[in-house]
């Protein structure tokens, strides 16, 4: 016969045990393609769901040149990304900036000169790792330590360029680079991107054609717009370095932060001849 207290011991040691087998299994890594699927999900979510909104970019951006006195430049803007219907019934989400300040002053132009320069992050960042891309990349999940219970999900990439499948990918240049993955939410909250061989400065008239290695790297944050959650740069840095054949190539980078995102409404009023508004 099992006295009362040997019964207890006996069952608070059973539900260690399971609590030990369902903790194990609510953290495993999943499949490499479970977290695609995930990443998949969410992109569509915020492709269709995001709200035009508006925010303040900060950027400080630097031109490193042997022989020369170091340039830097810090711009202040207000970024815009809008919903934009097209012709088929879908819809494009178009990036834009007002500068509004240069190094402290009124800005005289709305151009932002350098080619250390990026579009495309709030959307394409979150696109390079997912089935649509499956053709133009090589994904491995990178394995963390098995003792390990809590951390980011790593997927790594690296592009496979071909002449069948070029124009479907977003990537064009080889590239590689590793997203992490929040596991929670399995939403990406670090990007990092490598180009070996980039068009740093494109031939032209005046100037002669730039190759170098480009590094990008974003980090996303959940920002509220509109009612809903949605994982929005919060920093993107670049640098990129010319190939000309030197010890001491010239380097061109920024940094740039987003913050106080707001949705961007347009509201509307009726007035009379008088400039009162109608009720």
């Amino acid at each position: 016969m099992i006295s009362r207290t040997s019964s207890t011991a006996i069952s608070l040691v059973a539900l260690l045990g399971f609590s030990s087998v369902l903790c194990a299994q609510q953290t495993k890594t999943p499949a490499l393609g479970e977290i695609l699927q995930r990443l998949e999900a969410n992109l569509n979510n915020y492709d269709a769901r995001v709200p035009s909104f508006f925010c303040d970019e900060h950027v400080i951006s630097a031109r490193v040149e042997p022989g020369e006195r170091d340039q830097n430049t810090v711009t202040d803007s207000v970024f815009r990304l809008k919903r934009i219907p097209k012709p088929d019934h879908t819809t494009s989400l178009v990036e834009s900036r007002e500068i509004q300040n240069v190094d402290g002053k009124p800005a005289t132009s709305q151009r932002m000169d350098g080619p250390a320069l990026l579009s495309g992050a709030f959307e394409g960042g979150l696109a390079v790792v997912s089935i649509n891309q499956t053709a133009c990349m090589n994904y491995t999940l990178q394995r963390s330590n098995k003792d390990r219970l809590t951390g980011p999900y790593i997927v790594r990439f690296a592009t496979v360029l071909t002449p069948q499948n070029t124009a479907g990918c977003l990537l064009q240049e080889k590239s590689s680079g590793r997203v992490f993955i929040d596991p929670e939410s399995m939403q990406i909250t670090h990007l990092e991107l490598s180009t070996p061989r980039h068009v740093i400065v494109p031939e032209s008239w005046d100037t002669s054609r730039v190759v170098g290695k480009r590094v990008i790297t974003v980090d996303y944050a959940p920002v509220l717009l509109g009612g809903g959650t949605f994982w929005m740069p919060s920093t993107i840095a670049m640098s990129a370095t010319g190939d000309s054949g030197t010890f001491h190539p010239t380097t061109w980078s920024f940094r740039a932060t987003y913050r106080n995102y707001h949705k961007l409404e347009v509201t509307s009023r009726i007035v009379d001849s008088s400039g009162t508004p109608l009720p």
